[in-house]
């Protein structure tokens, strides 16, 4: 018999308006008609993914895999400047879904280097946003784990600037490190709000549960630092991809209340499906009977409209 009695989901979950309005905007290129693809996956979730290629539209690599005249989506974490004017002049139409947040980086990249800054940006290498960034500040010193730090040259004037789901203690100690290497330090918070507020939400919802399960892709890094997160905060956390990853009871053997939260590629109806698994689980008997209305229930006091997973209701035109 199980012992789970309780089960919540974590305030201010969902997919990130970010990705959102990205997803939307390649939903409604297909519904128009257009062939339309985006480049790269807009989304870390199967799910998503498996919809939108349903809806006949394609995640390409490269613009050579993209024929002239078609629609082409740029995700939220943004482009280079040389991708963007390459798709123009392949006689693309760019669909730009890049979040207005990594917007805001773009321009304050272009700004520092256009004073004549050392910048050093916090990000990890290979990232699809920070492949952006650099594209803006080609010469900036990239660095992300703390052992790396040490390679910093000493500068009269520099700049510091970070992807924007970096965890907001690795940049603060940043900053601070970057003090004593320069005589003027120029220091430019583009950590995202969204990802401050779903780690404050899922450390609170950690507090009050005996364990953790965080929802997302395995190579999404705000959904680790979710996982890090709670542990730190003395709660286990059992990180999985979906709610099949959810076989085996053993995790939630003398657990009672479980808190369940998702990065920001992971839509609110996931978090739903990983609740009544949960419950069907590893519930006791009454929590099994009732999986499906608790998942409800713990969706309902946790979810706001702005963290739907889209806009758009009816499924676009194939």
């Amino acid at each position: 018999m199980g012992s789970v009695e309780s089960i919540s989901i974590a305030k201010r979950t969902g997919v990130c308006y970010g990705v959102r309005e990205a997803i939307d905007k390649a939903k409604v290129a297909r519904a128009e008609g257009k062939a339309t693809h985006t480049l790269g996956h807009v989304v870390h979730n199967e799910g998503l993914i498996a919809d939108l290629h349903a809806r006949g539209i394609e995640s390409v690599e490269t613009l050579d895999q993209v024929t002239e005249g078609a629609a082409i989506v740029i995700r939220a974490h943004g482009v280079t400047p040389e991708v963007l004017q390459r798709a123009n002049d392949r006689g693309l139409e760019v669909i730009d879904g890049t979040c207005t947040w990594v917007v805001q980086e773009h321009r304050e990249l272009a700004k520092l280097v256009e004073e004549g800054y050392e910048i050093v940006l916090l990000g990890t290498p290979h990232h699809p946003e920070v492949v952006g960034l650099l594209g803006f500040a080609p010469n900036a010193i990239l660095v992300d784990e703390e052992e790396d730090w040490a390679k910093i040259p000493r500068r009269k004037r520099m700049a510091l600037i970070t992807q924007s789901t970096q965890p907001p203690w690795k940049f603060e100690r940043l900053a601070a490190f970057l003090v004593s290497r320069c005589h003027e330090l120029k220091v430019l918070n583009t950590v995202c709000p969204v990802t401050i507020r779903r780690q404050e939400d899922t450390m609170e919802a950690a507090r009050s549960v005996d364990m953790m399960v965080v929802v997302g892709g395995s190579k999404s890094a705000n959904t680790k630092e979710l996982t890090r997160l709670c542990e730190i905060s003395g709660t286990r956390a059992l990180q999985i991809e979906s709610a099949a990853d959810l076989r085996d009871p053993a995790p939630f053997a003398g657990v009672i209340r479980v808190g369940v939260t998702g990065g920001t590629s992971t839509p609110i109806e996931d978090l739903e499906r990983v609740a009544a698994r949960i419950a069907e689980l590893a519930g006791t008997e009454s929590v099994k009977g009732r999986a499906g209305e608790i998942a409800r229930e713990a969706l309902a006091s946790a979810a706001t409209p702005q963290y739907r997973t889209t806009s758009i209701a009816e499924p676009s035109a194939r």
